[in-house]
Formats: structure tokens, C-alpha cells, sequence
């Protein structure tokens, strides 16, 4: 257990944050208080990389007791997608026991007020922060994402977007002040008044099922969002990547004791082996925010059943990146290579479909074909992965057999441009690593539709021949609205190519970057700046973060007597 902190003290400690959280929202600038470089931390009570790693070795094999009310048994059974059994198991829930014990410290919570709740928040993400290494560890051996990469999605990214999904949670419940004199005029008579307060109030219980491949940075926003707004919040971990998500909840149950609260305000449900409980819980009463990242089939069902709840959703979509002209030939290709290699192309943006002009693009390099464009990014993707320890560093290991039957599968649609091969990991002989396979595609054959128009997620992209930018725009016409996008991406030297683009992803409610050829890459948003999806398209049906992520978790209820 933590030293206690009482609520004036967690202000003092964490309002310039919080402040400086709500101005960066505001102007979109670069901000993040949590460093990205793993020399940054061993001081200030944090911990450096070899404590960190020994506070993970030491979480091996052991079992994870958070102190629960309702725990009927215990359950684990995580391989690292490196090979490693982690062997830790953690508290299986009696639902019926837990949900009741969770509500019960709602109205403290709620009473505390919007402020104390962000800082409480920020504590818990500071702690985290603290733990940084460990963290790293535990998503790097979940979600099969090199370490470097775990390091900083899984840590400081992730802590950004907990911390922003704070600030617009604040930011939307001070809209409505605390209390108001209200009079009105009556002519001659005595004016009619009233005081009234006004109250934030949570929905409910808020559940966040989380994902396989990026367990703390899609579940930290609605974590934080619900918790920010006077909810309870119940964290359902993916199977395979339970972990981190299970220490964040150990971390908050500590935090909020310390602070004065009820710990079971944050609790975790670890599911039994082919359970499927997350579609129990989905139904359930009590249960009245879902925060969910992965398939469209799943997601659909929650929006179409979970009637009780307000859900958000992050699904599956078919990203695109129309490829038409480019001065800077070389940065292009260096770009697209690795936005396709990062993390073995394991990510919700990462760019799927490159539709390229069957006649060709123009460059600073002279004019290429269709062919060549293909050949010329291949050799790109080869050279960034030529050298195996890089390449290791690059793409992480694949998360699942399915990711690999579907890059396996991937060959046989068309003409391969770049096959994929297998790396070995010296560190991680179990690992299994792929390089991605590009293939090509024409836009014009109803067969060759079939594998386009499909989510193929993994380290599977395809070249698709159109027969005009006009045509490429287009098909990002349709792509986008029928499929849904998290990104969209384009490479033109033309005003009026640009603007079609542009207006394409207005009208269809898709996220654009145009001609990046340096270190900002497609699937990479920022904290406080960029957003993630946009809720406008079949994707998601939510953005992290606005305002409307978080407006919908609470509301305000008036209480007016005569002055």
C-alpha cells in the first residue's frame, strides 16, 4: 500500500498537469509530461530499466491477489508471443458479488467532485509512469510489440491518452457551473428566485474490454474517461494480454484507498479459458458505459445489444493511401515502408490498400510505372529489414496464429511484389517474426475486389492498380464508406488531386495525412493533438479524444429550491 495522500494534496501535486493538459487540447501543440526515453527514468521513485525488468521477472509465476470481494477462483494461461509462459494468474470474479461491491463507492466518488477525481486520476497515471519499465515488459510479452515500441506505445503514448481523456472529461463537467442564482423580473412585483446546484452524476458501471495488441494504449482512454467522470469502472482484459491492464487496476485500487476511497471503484474480471464473459457482462444492468477496441463482428454485436450501455467502439477498417505524384520520391518510399513494417503492420491505421495509377506517378526522379512504384517500395521494405536486429526491433513478433495464416494466406490473391520471409530473434528463439508480403492487385477485376475490399489485418498490403486518380479517389470514396478507415493517407503534387482527397475524407469522416515523407508516419497520432478515428465512419464509432468521448459517461442533474 502507498503512502496516503489526502485530496488537497493530490491538487497541489497535479493541477499544473491538469492545467496544462486543458491548454494543450486547446491549441493542438505538442505537450507530453511523461519522457519517452527509457534514460529518463531511475529517479524521483520511478524505475530504471534493470529494476524495472526485475520487477517483471519477479511477477513470473505468481499470483496477482488485488484484493477483490467476490473472487471464486484463479485463472492465467499467457504466452508471450516471444515463447515465454508468464504463468501469473489473477482473481476470477462471482459477478454477482463484485458488481454490488463496486457500486457502493459511487457516491463518495461522485461527491468528491470533478477536480479531486482528475487528480486522483493523475496520481494513478503518475505511478504508473513510475513504473514505466516494468509496464513495458508486461505489454511487450502480451502483445508481441518489440520493446522499444511497448516501452513507448504501451507506456508514456498510453499514459498521454489516459491523461487527455481526463482533460476533456474535466473540461466537460465544469461547462455547467456548481451552483447559480437565478432571478426573473415580475414587473412591480417581488422578482421570483431560486438557487440551484447542478451535479455531475455517473451513467454506471463502466466496462472496458480491452485488446490484444495494444492492451494500455486503447484502454486507457475510457479507463480513465469513466473513472474521471464518477464512474466505476470494471477492466475485462483480452485473454492473451491481461497483465498490464491487471497491474493498472492493482495501481488504481491502491491509489484511490490512499486517497480516501473505495478501492473496489476499479476492479478486474479475468475470464476462465473459452468463457467469454465479456458478452455476459455487456448485457448486464449495472453495467452502463463499454469502451471496446477489436473485430467489427464483436463490435457490431455490442451496438446492437448492449441496449443498456453507452457504447464506444474502435472496430476494423481498411486503410488507404493513394499514391499519385511526389517530389520527394526516396522519402516517400522510405515512409511507406516502414508504416507497413512497424510492429508487423499489427495496428488498427496501418495502411492496407496503395492505389497507384496503372500508367504510372511522376517523381523528382522522373516518371514511374505501376511496376516499378511496387518494385521500388519492396526494395524499400527489404532495405529497412535487411539487417535481422533491426528488423527484430521493427516488427515485433506476430500476436497470434491468425495474424500468420492470414499473411500465409495473403500470397495466393495475386501477384506477389515483396514475399514475406522468415527472422529469426537469437533472444526469443520461439518467436515468430515475418517481414510483410506485399501483393499486387487491379482495381478493375471484380475477383481481385474481393481481397481489397477486406480487412487483412497483419503484415498484408496490397497494390491496386486504378485506372486514373480520379478512379483512386473514388474507390477511397467507397472504401471509406462502406469499410470504414482509422487513416487515409495521399502523395500528390497537385493542388486539385489534394483538395479531391481532402474533400473525400471530410464528406466520409476520415482522418488524412498528405505527403509525409520524413518521421511522422500514418498510423502514429499524438496525444492532445491528433486525433484517433474520427466516430464519422464504420471503423469506430467514437474519436479519442473529444468531447463527445466523454460527455455521454455522466450528466448533470439540478436541484433548485426557492431563495
Amino acid at each position: 500500500m502507498a503512502a496516503e495522500l489526502t485530496a488537497h494534496e493530490l491538487t497541489a501535486k497535479h493541477r499544473p498537469t491538469l492545467d496544462q493538459a486543458l491548454e494543450t487540447i486547446r491549441t493542438r501543440a505538442y505537450w507530453s509530461p511523461h519522457p519517452e526515453h527509457p534514460k529518463a527514468y531511475g529517479e524521483h521513485g520511478s524505475l530504471d530499466a534493470a529494476a524495472g525488468k526485475a520487477a517483471f521477472d519477479a511477477l513470473l509465476g505468481t499470483r496477482l491477489d488485488l484484493g477483490q470481494p467476490g473472487t471464486d477462483d484463479w485463472v492465467g494461461g499467457e504466452v508471450s508471443p516471444y515463447g515465454v509462459e508468464l504463468g501469473v494468474t489473477y482473481p476470477h470474479a462471482d459477478i454477482d458479488v463484485l458488481l454490488p461491491a463496486m457500486r457502493a463507492g459511487q457516491r463518495a466518488w461522485r461527491d468528491a467532485g470533478p477536480e479531486v477525481r482528475a487528480v486522483v486520476c493523475l496520481e494513478i497515471l503518475k505511478r504508473i509512469s513510475d513504473r514505466t519499465h516494468e509496464f513495458a515488459h508486461a505489454v511487450m510479452h502480451t502483445s508481441g510489440q518489440a520493446f522499444m515500441m511497448a516501452f513507448q506505445a504501451g507506456g508514456p503514448h498510453a499514459q498521454d491518452r489516459g491523461l487527455e481523456a481526463v482533460a476533456y472529461a474535466f473540461a466537460e463537467q465544469v461547462r455547467t457551473p456548481d451552483a447559480a442564482e437565478w432571478s426573473k423580473p415580475q414587473g412591480k412585483r417581488d422578482p421570483l428566485t431560486l438557487t440551484k446546484r447542478f451535479t455531475a452524476v455517473p451513467r454506471g458501471i463502466g466496462l472496458v474490454i480491452g485488446c490484444n495488441t495494444f492492451p494500455t494504449w486503447n484502454g486507457y482512454p475510457g479507463l480513465f474517461a469513466s473513472l474521471a467522470t464518477g464512474n466505476a469502472v470494471l477492466v475485462k482484459p483480452h485473454p492473451r494480454a491481461v497483465l498490464p491492464l491487471a497491474l493498472t487496476v492493482q495501481v488504481a485500487r491502491d491509489v484511490l484507498a490512499g486517497a480516501g476511497f473505495d478501492p473496489n471503484l476499479v476492479a478486474l474480471a479475468a475470464e476462465r479459458h473459452g468463457e467469454g464473459v465479456a458478452k455476459t457482462l455487456a448485457t448486464r444492468p449495472e453495467i452502463r458505459i463499454i469502451d471496446y477496441t477489436g473485430s467489427t463482428s464483436f463490435g457490431d454485436w455490442l451496438e446492437t445489444n448492449a441496449h443498456q450501455a453507452q457504447v464506444y467502439t474502435e472496430k476494423a477498417g481498411v486503410n488507404t493511401v493513394i499514391v499519385h505524384s511526389t517530389d520527394d520520391y526516396k522519402g516517400m518510399l522510405s515512409n511507406l515502408a516502414f508504416s507497413l513494417s512497424l510492429y508487423s503492420g499489427q495496428m488498427c491505421t496501418t495502411p492496407q490498400n496503395l492505389l497507384i495509377p496503372r500508367n504510372g506517378i511522376s517523381t523528382d526522379q522522373g516518371p514511374r510505372t505501376f511496376d516499378e512504384v511496387t518494385a521500388d517500395l519492396a526494395r524499400a521494405v527489404d532495405g529497412l529489414l535487411g539487417d535481422d536486429a533491426r528488423a527484430n526491433a521493427l516488427l515485433g513478433a506476430i500476436v497470434n496464429p491468425d495474424v500468420k495464416a492470414r499473411l500465409e494466406a495473403a500470397a495466393g490473391l495475386g501477384e506477389v511484389a515483396l514475399a514475406s520471409r522468415e527472422i529469426s530473434n537469437p533472444e526469443f528463439p520461439d518467436a515468430v517474426v515475418r517481414t510483410p508480403v506485399i501483393v499486387k492487385l487491379d482495381g478493375a477485376k471484380p475477383d481481385d475486389e474481393a481481397a481489397y475490399m477486406s480487412e487483412c489485418f497483419g503484415p498484408v498490403s496490397f497494390a491496386v492498380a486504378v485506372d486514373s486518380v480520379t478512379d483512386a479517389v473514388e474507390l477511397l470514396r467507397r472504401t471509406v464508406r462502406e469499410k470504414g478507415a482509422m487513416t487515409v493517407g495521399a502523395y500528390t503534387t497537385d493542388a486539385d488531386t489534394e483538395r479531391a482527397v481532402e474533400e473525400v475524407c471530410l464528406e466520409e469522416a476520415a482522418q488524412l495525412s498528405l505527403n509525409l515523407t520524413g518521421g511522422v508516419y500514418v498510423n502514429q497520432t499524438a496525444a492532445f493533438s491528433d486525433f484517433h478515428g474520427s466516430g464519422g465512419n464504420p471503423a469506430a464509432n467514437a474519436a479519442l479524444c473529444d468531447g463527445a468521448f466523454v460527455a455521454g459517461r455522466f450528466r448533470v442533474v439540478e436541484v433548485r429550491r426557492e431563495a
